[in-house]
């Protein structure tokens, strides 16, 4: 042990020879890039143990946003699910992906009521959401474009989406019907809606408006393309489990 502690000693005596015969230039660059290096590995470090798995599934009552959220989890419909009052909140991996082998991260996935007076839930939500799954009925669309409009014009507007840039899935549910809608012309119903809700907004005293950003660009017919976030769409049939694109969105924006 003696013997240890003495040729420690040396070394340490060595070293701090050594460090005197360096230039003090040199010194405080290798102080400053050891630094650097450590502070970058740290906030790498944070950032990877912090990024989210937390998708939101919303959209007005009806869209089949529960069913979805079923054949996510475990592969079957759940027919005859009733309105949700609360959310419905599980963490899984996902039903395509329970058979593959190796490290598969799981999905916290949040199902919100769609009726009007339960939407502020989803305030309590989309702070740590990595992506939002807005789910539309393509069957029954035009009589709810109005309200499908304003709520999704309500989503893209508001502080917590737009500062993270939380990317938005356009979800066309029921699309196995024959009379549902092509998302092509939902979107183009969608962003004529949204051009008027944004003009007829443009007109309120900022003082009476709720959203906290305004969309689009001045003097320019609104486009999704126009949107800060990333918002794209895609068709979907929740009751023969045809949701592959909606999975893909996932698992682009929560890495296995």
């Amino acid at each position: 042990m003696e013997q240890w502690k003495n040729e420690a000693k040396q070394w340490l005596q060595q070293g701090i020879e050594y460090a005197h015969q360096i230039p003090p230039t040199q010194l405080y660059a290798a102080a400053t890039v050891l630094l650097l290096t450590t502070l970058f590995l740290l906030i790498v470090r944070l950032f990877k143990r912090t990024k989210s798995n937390t998708i939101v599934l919303t959209g007005l009552t009806g869209s089949g946003k529960t069913v979805l959220f079923y054949q996510l989890q475990d592969g079957s419909s759940h027919q005859g699910t009733v309105t949700s009052m609360e959310p419905n909140e599980e963490t899984f991996i996902l039903h395509s992906e329970s058979s593959k082998k190796g490290k598969i991260k799981p999905v916290h996935l949040v199902d919100v009521p769609g009726h009007s007076r339960l939407r502020p839930k989803l305030d309590e939500f989309l702070p740590q959401a990595a992506g939002i799954v807005f789910v539309v009925d393509a069957l029954e669309f035009l009589p709810n474009l109005r309200g499908v409009s304003e709520y999704l014009y309500d989503i893209l507007t508001k502080a917590s989406v737009v500062k993270r840039k939380v990317p938005v899935l356009i979800c066309c549910n029921k699309t196995d019907k024959v009379t549902a809608h092509t998302k092509d012309f939902i979107r183009k119903q969608l962003e004529k809606e949204i051009e008027k809700l944004r003009v007829s907004r443009s007109g309120i005293s900022e003082a009476d408006v709720a959203n906290e950003f305004t969309l689009g660009i001045p003097g320019e017919l609104f486009t999704f393309s126009h949107c800060s976030n990333k918002v794209t769409i895609a068709e979907s049939s929740g009751l023969t489990g045809e949701i592959s694109q909606v999975e893909q969105f996932i698992r682009e924006h929560v890495k296995p």
